[in-house]
């Protein structure tokens, strides 16, 4: 078998593309309100979304145990994979990446290697897909590892989110610029250049925001060809006016293109309203 693919929920990979590429994904764990459940088995966006627009809201979201990637690594390996390349969401926002890490030292390092993608959402599934081709070509451990992070630095995430409330709740940002989003009433636009999440504008109206971060994914794509990845939670229509606004500017240069909704972890975090936009720049 060729080198084995792992990653964890929060790429929100399209099903379809999970299958092609047989990748295995872990889930991480939601707390709603006392409710305890696995992110895309038992917890969906809908399930987030209506507990974030309750008046009482306690959320909280949860790293795999290292023994579940363990258990994962090991059945990869007898079932006959050559080694396990293990991608996940940046460590600046979860554990799961260190989880992965003392799995993979258990296992055996020579046979396993975790990539931290510095980035969550198709930021992550981006990546996930390029260590998948590289395997499926035949490259090995070190190459489909490489390849993973050669796809980590041709990728970029921005994101708007109706208020930063919900960031600074689950310490995703410092208080300081929560507290200035809520005080000038402004819709801020984050990216996260070094796998954390930064206020990279501020704009006045959804609208403007939108507009945006139609600019800015434009600005990134530079002159090269690229794919692309909408993420929306409880916003289709912004998903929408993000897909149709960037076909259009970038023209032939654009190749895939995806669109999901963001799942319950992310949500916990960014609240509804979120809109999202992944931009993957081929080599």
């Amino acid at each position: 078998m060729p080198v084995a693919v792992v990653t964890d929920s929060t790429a929100y990979l399209p099903p379809e593309l999970v299958r092609a590429h047989r990748l295995t994904v872990i889930p991480l764990t939601v707390v709603l309100n006392g409710a305890e459940g696995l992110e895309g088995v038992e917890t969906s966006p809908e399930d987030a979304t209506r507990v974030l627009s309750g008046r009482r809201v306690t959320v909280s979201t949860s790293r795999p145990a290292p023994e579940q990637f363990a258990q994962v690594y090991r059945q990869l390996l007898a079932d006959g994979a050559d080694g396990v390349v293990s991608v996940h969401l940046s460590a600046e926002l979860s554990g799961t990446v260190e989880a992965a890490r003392l799995a993979a030292a258990e296992v055996g390092d020579d046979r396993v290697t975790v990539v931290d993608s510095r980035s969550t959402g198709m930021g992550l599934g981006f990546p996930v897909l390029a260590a998948a081709a590289a395997a499926a070509q035949g490259a090995d451990l070190s190459g489909v590892r490489q390849a993973a992070l050669d796809a980590v630095d041709r990728t970029t995430i921005f994101f708007y989110v109706d208020t930063l409330e919900f960031l600074r709740r689950g310490g995703r940002i410092n208080a300081a610029e929560a507290l200035l989003g809520t005080a000038l009433s402004v819709k801020p636009i984050m990216h996260m250049p070094d796998g954390s999440i930064v206020v990279r504008d501020k704009v006045r109206t959804a609208s403007r925001g939108i507009a945006r971060l139609v600019d800015l994914a434009v600005e990134a794509a530079g002159d090269a060809d690229v794919d692309l990845a909408v993420h929306h939670l409880a916003a289709p229509q912004r998903a929408d006016q993000l897909l149709a606004a960037l076909t259009e500017r970038l023209g032939g240069r654009l190749h895939d293109t995806y669109v999901t909704e963001a799942g319950a972890v992310i949500a916990a975090h960014a609240g509804p309203g979120l809109a999202c936009v992944v931009l993957h720049r081929r080599p």
